[in-house]
């Protein structure tokens, strides 16, 4: 753990040196001293927070299908899709997130403002699980679920499920600006701060999975034991304590000053180049229209030099030919901000089919263990939704040896200071999620072979094989998770231009948020298309008779061929310019304008 010692560095004697040199400002807009904020001091703050946060979003998301099907009463396909959809917009919310930081209100104050939104959707869950009027009917106890009448109201379903897209909306303010926030906390030029930082990702996930741990064990056995109204009361009080250990840090943090709506000008950019699509680009990138550094010096934003990154095409909105208004003509920097992050897309296409495989921990693998014999002992039955605490713990474990021990030993012969590229990381997780989705197969066809010759074929019957058959499947999750999920969120924030890190990091959520309705969209249409001439389908709401092994065959095919699109892609694309330049155009500036001083920011993309 000594990544995460404070190490207060001092500064140079005439206090220059003191202040950070990334262009970062506290919550008046001045710059701040290198000495009494950011790094692992305000970090702790922040990954507190994440702690209690994931406790309390994975309390309600955990268990969530299962809810579903025994109190709300829906089928296999119908509450693992509702789980899927609300988790894609869990996912996908981050976009407007990161729009609102990026454009108005800075990372700050939009967290605060939908961490507040947030804490109104879980208290509101809360009352709907709790409240007799609002939470669903009883069956009565002994009596199966088949052959219970009662079914919720509109109105409770309705107050449900406002609730928690009123949690996704909160989700979307809050999950993009955190991580970027926690990232912004050390500063790129200082060497020393740069190294943390390159840990900084790995510690983040070792944060969120902790708190998930709590509320895959401890959480779960209260609701499925003790009741809904204590499961679901605890992770609303883990919210609040949580925002209250954010807010205590506040005089620490170190802040990204909003830049300007970054989807207007990555807009500007493609607008400019389509209007000009006849125009020949100069061969000489200087001929192209580019601000001064002193322009650049006094908005302390980062000026990027021009790349031969991706085709000559949207270089044409540089070409200085007639109008100059904004959506006519860019400068080089908004030009190669665009390239950023339009060449991130193929990578980001290709994270969806794992993250539609990822979706399958928390519904179809759950429903899974409600089938098998849960039994520890004679008194205890562990929660089928606890079998998740597996991806927790192998994550956990594997973060730690992977931070810890893989990447001192591959940094001697790669001369990578990760280590890996995040590419080649993010490469090695999805080779695992093939291996994930063969596995569920092979234990699908265990568990319906041992269902037949048992005769245990009814929809609430029990196979007489142990859940822990389906600890594989969860545990290389985890392992993979270390690479892929990790990877990949330090690679869209990494290669993302300073002013749109939200977005960037926005990217990493939508691959997760797109991957569930991915999910939802393929297992509905599985299961219809299964059903057609008069076959009895693959998924039905008696898993004992249905074919997941034929659904996961099918996932792990088009994780295979996913795979072959990444290794493509990956070979193609090119990493930004080394921060190490950016150190060289610092100099610039300061030479060209010395009256700056401390405020001069600039530089290039990150490597």
């Amino acid at each position: 753990m000594a990544t995460l010692k404070l190490g207060e560095e001092k500064g140079a004697a005439d206090g220059r040196e003191d202040y950070t040199q990334d262009g970062t400002v506290n919550l008046k807009g001045k710059p701040v001293l290198r000495s009494n904020t950011g790094r692992w001091k305000a970090c702790s703050f922040i990954v507190g927070y994440e702690v209690f946060e994931r406790m309390a979003y994975y309390g309600i998301a955990s268990n969530l299908v299962l809810y579903l099907t025994n109190k709300l009463r829906e089928g296999t396909v119908k509450s693992a899709n509702n789980v899927t959809n609300w988790v894609g917009t869990v996912w996908m919310t981050p976009i407007l997130g990161a729009y609102i930081a990026d454009a108005f209100l800075g990372r700050y104050w939009t967290f605060v403002l939908a961490s507040a939104i947030y804490f109104s959707g879980m208290s509101l869950l809360t009352l709907a699980v709790s409240v007799p009027a609002l939470k669903p009917p009883s069956c009565g106890h002994g009596i199966k679920i088949e052959d219970c009448h009662k079914k919720a109201s509109a109105l409770q379903k309705g107050i449900f499920y406002c609730a928690l897209y009123i949690i996704a909306i909160g989700t979307g303010g809050t999950k993009p600006n955190i991580s970027t926030m926690g990232a912004d906390q050390f500063d790129d030029f200082e060497p020393k701060e740069r190294e943390q930082k390159l840990s900084f990702f790995n510690w983040w996930m070792f944060s969120i999975f902790f708190g998930t741990l709590f509320s895959n064990t401890f959480l779960i056995y209260i609701q499925d034991n003790v009741g809904w109204s204590l499961g679901y009361g605890l992770p609303t009080i883990g919210l609040l304590v949580s925002i209250l250990v954010f807010l205590v840090g506040t005089p620490f943090y170190r802040h990204k000053l909003p830049s300007g709506s970054p989807m207007t000008r990555i807009a500007q950019v493609i607008v400019a180049a389509v209007r000009k699509w006849k125009e020949p680009v100069p061969t000489d990138p200087k001929e192209l229209h580019e601000l001064s550094l002193e322009e650049y010096s006094k908005s302390n934003k980062f000026r990027i030099d021009h790349t031969p990154s991706l085709s000559r095409f949207l270089d044409k909105a540089a070409v200085k030919i007639g109008p100059s208004s904004p959506w006519m003509l860019s400068p080089v920097t908004q030009v190669e901000e665009t390239k950023q992050m339009v060449k991130m897309l193929p990578i980001l296409i290709a994270t969806l089919i794992p993250s539609a495989a990822v979706a399958q921990g928390g519904t179809l693998f759950i429903k899974q263990g409600a089938t098998l014999n849960r039994s520890m002992g004679p008194h205890f039955k562990i929660p089928p939704a606890c079998l998740t605490a597996f991806i927790t713990i192998f994550m956990l474990v594997t973060i730690v040896i992977y931070d810890r021990y893989m990447v001192p030993f591959l940094r001697r012969y790669t001369k990578n200071p990760r280590g890996i590229t995040l590419l080649q990381r993010m490469g090695i997780g999805l080779v695992l999620h093939v291996v994930i989705m063969l596995t569920a197969c092979f234990v699908e066809r265990k568990r319906l072979h041992v269902a037949r010759t048992e005769g245990t074929l009814g929809k609430e019957d029990i196979v007489p094989l142990t859940i822990f058959i389906l600890l594989p499947q969860f545990a290389l999750m985890g392992v993979a998770d270390n690479f892929v999920e990790v990877a990949k969120l330090e690679f869209f924030y990494d290669q993302a231009p300073e002013g749109m890190k939200s977005l960037g990091t926005s990217y990493f959520t939508t691959s997760l948020g797109i991957g569930h309705f991915l999910s939802s969209v393929l297992l509905t249409t599985v299961s219809d298309v299964a059903k057609r001439n008069g076959h009895r389908g693959w998924v039905l709401d008696n898993l004992n008779i249905s074919h997941l092994d034929y659904y996961y065959a099918l996932l792990a095919i088009l994780s295979f061929l996913n795979l072959v699109f990444y290794f493509l892609v990956a070979k193609l694309f090119v990493y930004n310019v080394d921060v190490e330049s950016k150190r060289d155009l610092q100099e610039a500036i300061d030479a060209a304008a010395p009256s700056k001083g401390l405020a001069a920011k600039a530089g290039t993309g990150f490597g």
